[in-house]
């Protein structure tokens, strides 16, 4: 199997033409959420990602192994391992069990992903479930010296692993920088150095998640996770990982050391960066509590939201922007999307009724060329986006009989938009029911009626007045030879 696409390999910091370890499979491993509150902004652009890379590559004919993991244990606050486990600080503040919570915010965010139409992974493991293969990595990491034991935790040791490999090479950083960052918190902590991360760590005894091992009662450390996992279900060599910008360092920079320390190899070929999503330039996130959950976007329920939005807008704003750049989020962008998102499905729905004509002026294959190479040209569905938007007026004026088009080119159109639109992006059509579709049209035929009377009489003005009404509700009406027809834009 040939394929054309290019990705950003994070690692190598270039474009790489991709190829698979064992076409036409393709393994893919994406970092799920830390269940431990309700989705918001940043979780749906991550999600809708990967969604889309999975829905491309099998656009492209591969066979794709879809992981994503859950993380339901061994997060702390702070990333140098220490504070409170997130989902045990949560359990603790609301009085349940650590999977009480893991369950419930577990169940919410997979109502908020189909709600965006992605789609479920090929196999969702939870952190939980995983101990023995975590806890077997840790033996081979600590035989082959890069790991060592404190009073019942195991630390990985970054010094003694960077002399035979180099740490840091996907985020670019420096063990001398790191080393004298964390000078000031020597003889403060267990570990021999501030940069050393941890494999498991000793539960106290107020620790409600904890399991039995070699080196007592305790927990896996975030980073092991997801070499553990991964690997098990994927192989020791698979295709792709990815995340957030946030997990580049120290996370996935660390599952790299585990990997290379453990197996004797990087597990992994390209990997792939979605960039943030910012508010007035600022990083959203929890952490910062400047996020918006994806309810209160749907419900309209924040301080910065004028109203509502629907799940396909939101998934339709985050399409409009490359993944690895950083997207800006305000109630005017939300509302610029909503329009294009309506524009692009009218256009969809004029489509259909389009007919054939002996000859055709329309050139299909261009527009057809121009979204591959969007596509192929490192997934940029922003790209993508503008091209097809940019084949509407062709499709407005093919309904207007301004221009005609051959029955074999307008069922390559209508592949083409319904290829990208819905099995690539993931958008939906808006729902409607029927009811209400006959409501607005007879309502509309009304309107248009008392239009046509006022333009025979001569009433010009009331004419006018009525178009220029409908436009500011955004409904366009077009005049015809015969009547007018209308559309929402």
């Amino acid at each position: 199997m040939t394929s054309k696409l290019h990705l950003y390999n994070t690692l190598t910091r270039k474009k790489e033409l991709f190829e698979p370890i064992n076409p036409p499979f393709v393994g893919l491993y994406a970092c799920g959420p830390t269940v431990y509150g309700d989705a918001h902004l940043g979780h749906a652009r991550q999600a809708i990602t990967f969604d889309v890379l999975f829905r491309y590559l099998q656009y492209l004919d591969y066979r794709v192994r879809y992981v994503r993991n859950i993380t339901d244990v061994g997060h702390l606050e702070d990333d140098a391992d220490e504070g409170e486990d997130k989902i045990l600080k949560k359990a603790r503040l609301e009085s349940l069990e650590p999977m009480e919570v893991v369950q419930h915010y577990m169940n919410r965010y997979h109502i908020n992903m189909a709600s965006l139409n992605v789609l479920p992974p090929s196999i969702e493991p939870r952190a939980s479930g995983h101990i023995i293969e975590q806890q077997e990595l840790i033996g081979k990491i600590m035989e082959a010296g890069y790991a060592y034991e404190v009073k019942g935790s195991v630390y990985f040791d970054v010094v003694a692993y960077n002399k035979k490999h180099p740490y840091g090479q996907l985020s670019g950083r420096k063990v001398e920088d790191l080393l004298s960052n964390t000078r000031a918190l020597e003889g403060q902590s267990e570990k021999k150095n501030g940069i050393d991360f941890a494999l498991w760590k000793k539960a106290d005894p107020s620790h409600l998640m904890r399991w039995s091992s070699r080196w007592g009662e305790g927990y896996p450390g975030w980073h092991l996770e997801c070499s553990a996992m991964s690997t098990k279900y994927l192989g020791m060599q698979f295709d792709i990982h990815g995340g957030g910008l946030d997990l580049l360092f120290p996370h996935h920079e660390c599952e790299i050391a585990q990997n290379v320390a453990g197996y004797g190899k990087a597990s992994v070929r390209y990997w792939m960066h979605n960039n943030m999503i910012t508010i007035n330039g600022q990083k959203m996130g929890r952490s910062l509590g400047n996020f918006i959950t994806l309810d209160e976007l749907f419900e309209g329920n924040h301080k910065m939201l004028e109203q509502s939005y629907g799940p396909m807008v939101i998934r339709f704003f985050i399409l409009q922007a490359h993944y690895r750049s950083t997207l800006d989020f305000s109630n005017e962008a939300l509302q610029a999307s909503e329009k294009g998102l309506m524009r692009l499905m009218n256009a969809l729905d004029t489509l259909k009724n389009i007919q054939a004509s002996p000859s055709s002026s329309v050139d299909v294959e261009t527009l057809a060329r121009r979204c591959e190479n969007a596509m192929e040209d490192d997934m940029n569905t922003a790209k993508l986006v503008g091209h097809l938007l940019s084949g509407i007026p062709q499709i407005n004026k093919l309904s207007e009989g301004k221009e005609t088009i051959s029955d074999q080119d307008l069922e390559k159109l209508k592949a083409l938009y319904h290829s990208w639109v819905f099995s690539v992006l993931g958008l939906e059509p808006p729902v409607s029911t029927d009811k209400d579709e006959e409501i607005t049209g007879a309502l509309m035929e009304m309107i248009l009626q008392l239009r046509n009377q006022a333009k025979t009489n001569r009433d010009f003005e009331t004419a006018d007045r009525i178009r220029n009404e409908l436009s500011r509700l955004g409904i366009t009406v077009k005049d015809r030879k015969d009547g007018a027809d209308w559309e929402i834009n």
